[in-house]
């Protein structure tokens, strides 16, 4: 295993500081993006008060990620762990919050697994993705429950103007193949996307020879299919109408016991979103959308039995009224209805829940002053009523300075499979009360400069989990095993730099995170957390070349709560070339993990090693 010692850390941390120092955040017109995850309203990036990260399609195609988690941790957004390749069971942590405390949409589609929590990493699409949007920080008084370390909102490809299409086809080293299709365009009021794209690789050792129990010395690769329809109707300047279907497979293999090599363990994932969107606008001052959406995370596991399957559908009412110059109100009120399917639910193997949500935002810009004030009250049919707020405020200290800060709180439901299974409480004993909500509660104060192409973000916060649900002992369940309950307590803080510039033809960005997420009880680190990470990217523009290269790199972990077993730390250069040849037809090549470092982000379970990829791209206008 590749460990980053004191003196190979002291440089990479130097380059950071160094990149960050003459850097900004994005390119000026990347400024100009309109965002809306941040308020779930339309803001410009620039007038943004959150700390919120934007990867678009360019960013996507030139990087060649192998999944969107890869792509958010080379971009710094979070810090991933995963249990072997693409395909395996994947957990990212925003600001060193648990993968269950990050709320992920798909064009507003709300994402989870009610047996695990949170989403399936692993079974989200890339290719059909438009551009991601990260935001760090709690965020229930918007979006209810799961917000707790952040949002991750990704928006699929949209159709207009004249007809094109985009073809790409890609080939690399451990039998790995890449193909997509996406056909865009309009025609009369209509516009439409459709896409589709199939990939596989015949992969690597997952497991390593530490993995006692499923050690196998083979090759564990996978095969992914995605298909997306995204059709819009815009009768009018003020009326339109959106639907969207998007389907995820993905097939993976893995090791299940190394007592039968022979056995070839497979898991299969469906990842499927739909939504139908009408989009009013009233008045100059008044516009409104009446969304339906529908999503459904099932996993197997063969030929161990194992079948759980999530369907979370979600009735949303929002939208924004301007009060006057400068001052808007945003309101929300949405249902969320809650299903899953899995063997070890007491009730027939079947869990039902909803959740009512109402919520109110004011948006105050006056000058160099800005406020933001969110409320919301959700009520749950499991465990009851909760209600959350978030208050911004940000002054421009200087032309282009401005310093912004932040209360808030947030929670995230207890899970369907944690409240019915046998492992949840047993409400008839004596005593034993329902498992409560997962609390947050965090403050932040941050710097943000901009200077044309240039601009620099400093944030520094602490998040106070309470009420963290654990498998802890028996007593309350019908378990002899051990129950889930509410006992643990964190304390996430630290601070976080972004920046990135244009130096002549060469665009910079980078990110530096020093954080500390521990067990408030015993004063650990929270288990697989690193205290130090960075980023480095930079793409320099020569001719109809565009060459790359990025660092992505994590210091030491412990892959326990106890802390007595520790991960070792570790940096990967990644390189991208890509030439146009023409206007329509562009040749790249990515090599990640030059260096082919060994390292675990999980006990036992090997990461991808140097992966090479050749991909050729055509978009012809039609």
């Amino acid at each position: 295993m590749s460990q980053l010692s004191i003196a190979a850390r002291r440089p990479l941390l130097a380059l950071s500081v160094l990149a960050l120092a003459a850097s900004a955040h994005a390119q000026s017109n990347k400024l100009d993006t309109v965002v809306t995850t941040a308020t779930r309203s339309p803001q410009k990036l620039s007038e943004v008060l959150a700390d919120l990260t934007v990867i678009n399609r360019a960013d996507i195609e030139r990087q060649a990620a192998a999944s969107l988690a890869d792509l958010l941790r080379n971009n710094g957004c979070a810090e991933m762990v995963r249990n072997g390749g693409p395909a395996a069971t994947t957990s990212m942590f925003l600001r060193g919050a648990d993968s269950r405390h990050t709320l992920v949409l798909i064009d507003g589609v709300k994402v989870d697994s009610q047996s695990t929590g949170g989403a399936s990493w692993q079974g989200l699409p890339l290719s059909q993705i438009e551009r991601v949007e990260v935001l760090k920080g709690p965020a229930s008084a918007i979006y209810g429950s799961d917000a707790v370390g952040g949002v991750v909102q990704i928006f699929t490809r949209k159709g207009g103007g004249r007809t094109s299409a985009d073809l790409g086809v890609a080939a690399g080293n451990l039998g790995a193949y890449k193909a997509d299709a996406g056909l865009f365009g309009a025609a009369g009021i209509f516009d439409y996307a459709i896409t589709g794209a199939f990939e596989g690789t015949d992969g690597f050792n997952a497991t390593t020879p530490e993995s006692t129990f499923s050690y196998v010395p083979d090759r564990d690769g996978h095969r992914k299919r995605q298909a997306m329809v995204r059709v819009g109707a815009q009768f009018s300047a003020e009326q339109r109408v959106e639907a969207l279907v998007m389907r995820t497979y993905t097939r993976g293999q893995y090791d299940g016991s190394r007592s039968r090599p022979l056995v070839d363990d497979i898991t299969k994932q469906d990842a499927d979103a739909a939504r139908l969107a009408w989009t009013a606008q009233w008045t100059p001052d008044l516009q409104t959308q009446l969304s339906f959406g529908e999503s459904r995370d099932r996993y197997e596991t063969t030929p161990s039995p194992y079948l759980t399957d999530t369907r979370v559908r979600n009735l949303a009412l929002t939208g924004f009224y301007k009060l006057a110059a400068g001052q808007q109100l945003n309101f929300t009120a949405e249902r969320i209805e809650d299903k899953l399917d899995n063997s070890g639910l007491v009730t027939a193997g079947v869990g039902k829940r909803d959740r009512d949500g109402f919520g109110l935002g004011y948006l105050l810009s006056a000058g160099a002053f800005d406020l933001q004030a969110h409320a919301r009250h959700d009520r749950d049919s499991q465990f009851g009523d909760v209600n959350t707020g978030t208050l911004l405020a940000g002054y421009e200290i200087a032309r282009g300075l401005r310093a912004v800060g932040s209360v808030g709180n947030a929670f995230r439901a207890p899970t369907i499979y944690q409240q019915g299974t046998v492992y949840g409480p047993d409400l008839s004993k004596p005593g034993v009360t329902p498992l409560d909500a997962e609390r947050g509660r965090n403050v932040e104060m941050a710097l943000k400069w901009n200077s044309g192409a240039h601009e620099l973000s400093a944030t520094a916060y602490r998040n106070r989990i309470s009420n963290l649900i654990v498998f802890g002992a028996a007593g309350t369940c019908n378990s002899n095993f051990g129950c889930y309950q509410n006992v643990a307590k964190a304390r996430l803080q630290g601070v976080s730099l972004a920046g990135a510039t244009t130096l002549m033809a060469v665009n910079l960005r980078a990110t530096l995170d020093l954080q500390k997420p521990t067990n408030t009880a015993d004063g650990k680190l929270l288990a697989r957390r690193a205290k130090r990470l960075a980023t480095v990217n930079a793409d320099w523009v020569l001719g109809d070349w565009t060459l790359g290269a990025g660092v992505q790199a994590a210091g030491a972990r412990f892959d326990d709560a106890l802390n007595t077993r520790k991960l070792g730390g570790y940096a990967l250069l990644n390189l991208s070339a890509q030439i146009a040849v023409s206007r329509e037809v562009k040749l790249q090549f990515n090599v990640d993990n030059v260096f082919k470092r060994e390292y675990q982000t999980a006990y036992g379970y090997a990461s991808s090693p140097m992966t090479a990829l050749a991909s050729l791209r055509w978009t012809p206008q039609l």
